[in-house]
């Protein structure tokens, strides 16, 4: 039953969601930001919201270890997503230190 209640509000707030993904890519955009880093943060986003939402439905479940676990996995896939991400962060950081 908390399955089927999680899922139905999810559905019904697909819409809002895509309104607001579309939002964010047309700033992204405008901005000339690479399209590549914002489908990254996008992923890790729904990583961590899908992990988050598993997470509790096995909490409810009466599996707490399971949803330690669940938890962990979700901030590993997070980080080895955002890896990329960081490297280029602190390359520009280190080419915009006089001298580096």
């Amino acid at each position: 039953m908390i399955v089927f209640v999680g899922c139905s509000i999810f559905l019904f707030l697909v819409d809002q969601i895509n309104q607001i993904i579309v939002m964010i890519e047309k700033l992204a955009v405008n901005a000339h930001v690479n399209m590549v880093y914002l489908e990254t943060i996008l992923k890790i986003i729904g990583i961590a919201y899908i992990a988050e939402f598993t997470s509790h439905i096995t909490k409810d479940a009466g599996q707490g270890a399971i949803a330690a676990k669940v938890e962990l996995a979700g901030k590993i896939l997070i980080l080895a997503m955002a890896v990329p991400i960081l490297t280029v962060m602190i390359e520009t950081i280190i080419n915009m230190i006089p001298g580096g």
